[in-house]
């Protein structure tokens, strides 16, 4: 996510895994930005923690945390979480309990924003194209990898602008009008 023109662009949200390079890249190249933990692959990590019987109910409980409308919920929701399966499934509670914070920094965004940014979803869509598009072609003559990993973006790009997929413009108003902080890190 990015505040400002193409020219004075200011990083606000990195979403990705929690690979430690990528986490330490973050803080180095974006110091001003906040960095989350992909939701989406939390949520793999917690279902690969839980005992096979109670998948399914882990799964259900941590997506409600995630869904949580504030930080007061999302809290409250992890503690339940937490008291229903610490016994049970002590495994998946704790990747949760470890990962809590790192995965909640979208909740402080407007919720048209905060379904789109919790994931790593859109970056992976994109991935999936050009390889897609790579594996057709298999051999690239000078420069047109370049084109070709440029193209697809630039379509993609068409694609959400005709329908309006992320309308960035209110999204600035919004976060111009309210207190857009980032969510409190501090243990209820």
């Amino acid at each position: 996510m990015r505040l400002g023109g193409a020219r004075h662009a200011i990083t606000q949200l990195v979403v990705s895994d929690a690979r430690e390079g990528i986490i330490e890249s973050v803080k180095q190249q974006f110091s001003s930005a906040s960095w989350q933990c992909c939701q989406v692959h939390l949520m793999r990590n917690i279902s690969t923690c839980a005992p096979s019987k109670l998948k399914p109910n882990v799964i259900e409980a941590a997506r409600l945390v995630f869904q949580a409308s504030d930080m007061t919920e999302a809290r409250r929701r992890l503690k339940d979480l937490a008291e229903a399966f610490q016994a049970r499934a002590p495994k998946s509670v704790d990747c949760l309990n470890e990962a809590f914070d790192d995965a909640m920094e979208a909740i402080a965004l407007p919720l048209k924003y905060r379904k789109r940014w919790r994931s790593t979803n859109m970056q992976e869509r994109l991935n999936q194209d050009v390889r897609r598009r790579e594996r057709v072609v298999r051999i690239f003559p000078n420069d047109a990898a370049f084109r070709l990993i440029g193209v697809v973006p630039a379509d993609m790009n068409e694609a959400w602008m005709e329908r309006r997929y992320l309308d960035m413009a209110e999204f600035y108003e919004a976060i111009c009008s309210e207190d857009f902080s980032k969510p409190e890190k501090a243990s209820a």
